[in-house]
């Protein structure tokens, strides 16, 4: 079994860089539900995963359905979430809180973002780093 693997999109790439020891399966740009068509098959068994997925997600797009496909996939000890910025998209908040909440996962929530309102910077990375281990 994976010690850490990390999923999802441009944030999770992010994150990887900062935990550089646990195994990605993340993309710039993804989506979830091109994640899960992209990385859905492989196996998603750790003792620590980190999603960060639902940011790129388009307002009419089944988000919360494709969270809980992937989220029912993972096997593992700990599952955090990384939150996206709430300001810029509250609706995918409120899925990946649901669906940790229906899994009884952790949700990171950073205060430190680029100025893209996107991104976590530097600390908001280390944040999630710190937090996951």
């Amino acid at each position: 079994m994976l010690d850490c693997l990390i999923i999802g999109d441009s944030i999770a790439v992010g994150t990887h860089k900062f935990r550089p020891e646990c195994v990605a399966y993340a993309k710039v740009g993804i989506t979830s539900h091109n994640w899960n068509k992209k990385f859905g098959n492989n196996d998603l068994t750790a003792e620590s995963v980190i999603i960060s997925l639902s940011t790129n997600d388009w307002e009419k797009a089944d988000t919360y359905g494709m969270l809980v496909n992937i989220r029912t996939k993972i096997k593992g000890k700990r599952v955090f979430w990384v939150e996206p910025n709430r300001e810029e998209k509250f609706e995918a908040v409120q899925h990946v809180r649901r669906v940790a909440e229906q899994f009884g996962d952790s949700v990171i929530v950073t205060t430190s973002w680029e100025k893209d309102h996107i991104h976590p910077n530097r600390t908001g990375y280390k944040n999630i780093a710190e937090k996951t281990r």
